[in-house]
């Protein structure tokens, strides 16, 4: 059965893993007869990232003049997006892409949002982080829920859906543009009423993660303290 789906691909210097990533993507689609819009966001990368992209024919090509941050790419995609279910997806596919449906089925029964998660259940993650980024994502997220939004005990992982309705608003009024854009986007989807429904998935690292566990962390950290700010 054939869905209208756009998949978004937020890219940062992603010229060596991008062309895998996406002839994975194309296989699979293929293969399940999905009708899917598949956009790459560069965020003003150095090297060939558009490039590579644009070699696919089946790949709309987003380019953002500088180097902006992961949120302010998932925003542009997000809403430059037109199909019915609209998801976002790492460009290493830590999640691979054959998951997808376990994201689109809540979406199809009704639901507005679907979280991947790795923290549903721990045999789901084939690769490991090294102990010490395992430990300040958990940590991160026993801040997020304090702080920020309750019941959701993954918010990082980079694989998540929306319905068009909640993509549009959700993130037509995101303002962060880094990493903790995960958390805006499930506060706002909160805040609007939007269902929530978070999912297991399986999820493998990628040891060239682009996240710095110090510098990233403390900015993530100074992200979440503003985010009830923003959004008064």
């Amino acid at each position: 059965m054939s869905y209208n789906i756009s998949l978004v691909i937020p890219a940062y210097n992603e010229e060596q893993r991008l062309a895998d990533t996406l002839k994975s993507v194309l296989q699979y689609v293929s293969e399940q007869s999905l009708d899917v819009q598949i956009i790459v966001v560069d965020d003003g990368s150095s090297d060939k990232t558009s490039e590579v992209a644009g070699s696919f024919s089946e790949v709309t090509v987003i380019t953002l003049p500088k180097n902006m941050g992961k949120g302010a790419a998932v925003r542009a995609g997000m809403l430059a997006a037109n199909c019915d279910y609209r998801f976002f997806s790492d460009a290493d596919l830590s999640t691979p892409i054959y998951e997808l449906p376990k994201l689109l089925n809540p979406l199809l029964r009704g639901i507005d949002v679907c979280v991947g998660s790795r923290a549903l259940n721990s045999k789901m993650i084939k690769v490991h982080q090294p102990f010490y980024r395992e430990f300040m994502g958990k940590t991160f997220n026993k801040i997020v829920q304090l702080l920020v939004v309750k019941g959701i005990k993954d918010t990082q992982c980079g694989f998540k859906g929306f319905s068009a309705q909640a993509a549009e608003k959700i993130f037509s009024n995101t303002k962060i543009d880094g990493f903790s854009f995960d958390v805006e986007a499930i506060y706002l989807a909160k805040k609007f009423g939007f269902s929530i429904e978070e999912i297991p998935v399986e999820w493998y690292n990628d040891e060239r993660s682009k996240v710095d566990p110090i510098k990233d962390s403390i900015r993530m950290f100074k992200e979440i303290l503003k985010i009830r700010n923003l959004h008064k």
